[in-house]
């Protein structure tokens, strides 16, 4: 094991594994080369790109956080990691459903086993649809790590519509992926990394839930600035470094 991939493993294991998003299809490398940089300034755990193999190679140079890379081909996702990907996610499915695109756990769980099977020793996280009512969410994280599923990743933020602003709609916000980490951590035995709709209001509620880490993109990759793109991710790993008491 690299020695990043065993710092990535020991986050998970203190609760405090941050990942920054990119975005799945996000192939701006500039926008992408900021974001990543952001990230391991701001003193985040890993990153997370599009599988697109000069971005791999680019983010390679750049920093020396593991990559991670998204997508829903199993094909693309081996293409990754022979590019340099550390390890690989199904998912971030947001960017879809937009578009109409829906992901439902048969084609999710298919997708996990020709992954597993490509990929029988890469690190391989699987996002849990938020589509799927939330005991259908368990079901399916359960049945995703019996097919070979390192950790489970939860969403939710584009179903959350907060009727509130400041402090009060960001947790509306966070809600259902909160929901979705507390239900799902309960009943498998791999982390679970919560990820869409956070922020650094939400984070430490989270690892209250049960997750073993977050996953944030918007919040960072959509500002213009540099700085303070560090500043956000500096905001996030500062959030968890209080660790607040698990919830039961």
């Amino acid at each position: 094991m690299s020695a990043n991939l065993a710092q990535l493993h020991q986050a998970l294991e203190n609760r405090t594994a941050l990942k920054v998003i990119s975005g799945l299809n996000n192939f701006d490398s500039a926008n992408v080369l900021a974001v990543a940089r952001a990230a391991q300034a701001g003193g985040a755990t890993f990153v997370d790109i599009a599988a697109d193999r000069q971005l791999i190679q680019q983010v390679r140079h750049a920093i020396d956080l593991p990559i991670c890379v998204s997508a829903v081909e199993a094909e693309l996702l081996a293409e990754a990691v022979a590019a340099g990907a550390d390890l690989v996610e199904i998912g971030n499915f947001d960017s879809f459903y937009a578009q109409g695109r829906r992901f439902e756990g048969p084609e999710v769980l298919a997708l996990t086993k020709a992954t597993r099977q490509l990929l029988p020793h890469t690190l391989l996280s699987v996002t849990v649809p938020h589509i799927l009512a939330l005991d259908e969410q368990v079901q399916l994280a359960e049945a995703l790590v019996a097919a070979g599923a390192d950790i489970i990743q939860t969403e939710g933020g584009t179903s959350a519509e907060p009727h509130h602003p400041g402090v009060l709609g960001l947790i509306e916000k966070a809600a259902p992926t909160l929901a979705a980490a507390h239900a799902i951590s309960r009943a498998v035995n791999v982390p679970v990394l919560c990820a869409s709709g956070l922020s650094d209001v939400t984070v430490p509620m989270a690892i209250a839930a049960g997750a073993s880490g977050v996953g944030v993109g918007s919040a960072i990759n959509q500002l213009n600035d540099q700085v303070a793109m560090v500043a956000a991710v500096r905001r996030l790993a500062d959030a968890l470094v209080a660790q607040p008491v698990r919830v039961a």
